[in-house]
């Protein structure tokens, strides 16, 4: 496993991190702990030494699987990153919502001790807010809160998960200097990270942490016209009407355009989001053991070759899946 700095935290993730939502069992369907257990266990072995995490995956039942996990293996440093859901609950944030209905400073406090209480942990490595709006800079108390935990020891980095889709949302957040990390979709479809977003991390030394790094499964291949989802998994609603069909065209495009088969689609979004030297790592999810060693492997230090990462930039898509 190849290890990348988290910006100015100076601590140095792997390149594959674990993204624990779907092992939360919220909204992704089909999730066994004890295959959960086995495929973080699995990666954690393999090199992971970053997890990722919120406390409204299940209600705080990912970071608690995490937890268990993150304990029994005491003898290694794993780095956690959690996330403080909105108050209102709404996802993404909305413009005109002033943050004081958000993310109010006892509030934030609060869900702080949750997740402590979650992972089993008295200090938090990376706390995060699981959506942002760039016109709360300056506003209300969140600050306070964020400062009052860092001087407690109760976490010792913050960042911002930034809205599906806006990554120029966090741009005067970063100008401020409070920020540690934010976290961002980061795809061979949604490549406008790379336009603004990317170049003010770098000048900043903001670690980056790629979500969503195979578009909820697009990028892998496996997603075919016929395709079905459980009504309750997201992903039914998220490959709504045609979208199965306009993906599986795209890909298997993308494919022929590269001479690879759809079996290495995974590995070449996987690596093409790697080839950028802004990102410090990404969180696919990993519900199973074949899954944890099949993206681990590709945590090397290998990009893609220049020319495949020229030809993918062609396969930038510009649309919102979660919008509808």
């Amino acid at each position: 496993m190849h290890y990348r700095t988290l910006g100015r935290t100076n601590i140095k993730v792997s390149e594959i991190g674990y993204g624990a939502w779907g092992i939360g069992k919220s909204q992704w369907i089909g999730a066994d702990d004890q295959e959960s257990l086995k495929a973080l266990q699995k990666a954690i072995d393999l090199g992971v030494n970053f997890i990722d995490t919120a406390l409204a995956y299940g209600e705080g039942h990912s970071e608690q699987l995490v937890g268990q996990v993150v304990r029994k293996n005491a003898d290694k440093r794993i780095y956690v990153a959690t996330k403080i859901p909105p108050k209102n609950l709404q996802w993404p944030a909305q413009p005109g919502v002033p943050v004081q209905e958000v993310f109010p400073k006892d509030y934030i406090l609060e869900c702080s001790e949750k997740s402590l209480r979650n992972l089993g942990t008295d200090t938090l490595d990376i706390q995060q807010f699981h959506v942002w709006n760039d016109d709360w800079v300056g506003q209300g108390d969140w600050l306070e809160a964020i400062q009052q935990l860092k001087e407690q020891g109760k976490i010792r980095f913050f960042g911002v998960s930034i809205n599906d889709h806006q990554p120029d949302n966090a741009l005067r957040l970063i100008e401020t200097g409070v920020v540690d990390t934010v976290q961002v979709i980061y795809n061979v479809f949604d490549q406008s990270p790379e336009d603004k977003l990317f170049p003010a991390c770098q000048q900043h030394n903001i670690g980056v942490i790629v979500r969503v790094p195979l578009d909820e499964g697009s990028l892998t291949g496996k997603i075919t016209p016929d395709s079905t989802f459980d009504p309750q998994d997201f992903r039914n609603q998220y490959f709504q009407g045609t979208r199965k069909t306009d993906v599986y065209n795209r890909v298997r495009s993308m494919a022929a355009d590269l001479g690879i088969s759809t079996d290495e689609l995974a590995e070449t979004a996987l690596r093409y989001v790697l080839s950028n030297p802004a990102v410090s790592t990404i969180i696919p999810g990993m519900r199973s053991v074949r899954n944890a060693e099949r993206n681990t492997a590709i945590g090397d230090g290998k990009g893609l070759p220049p020319e495949k990462v020229k030809k993918l930039k062609k396969y930038r898509w510009v649309r919102n899946f979660y919008a509808s």
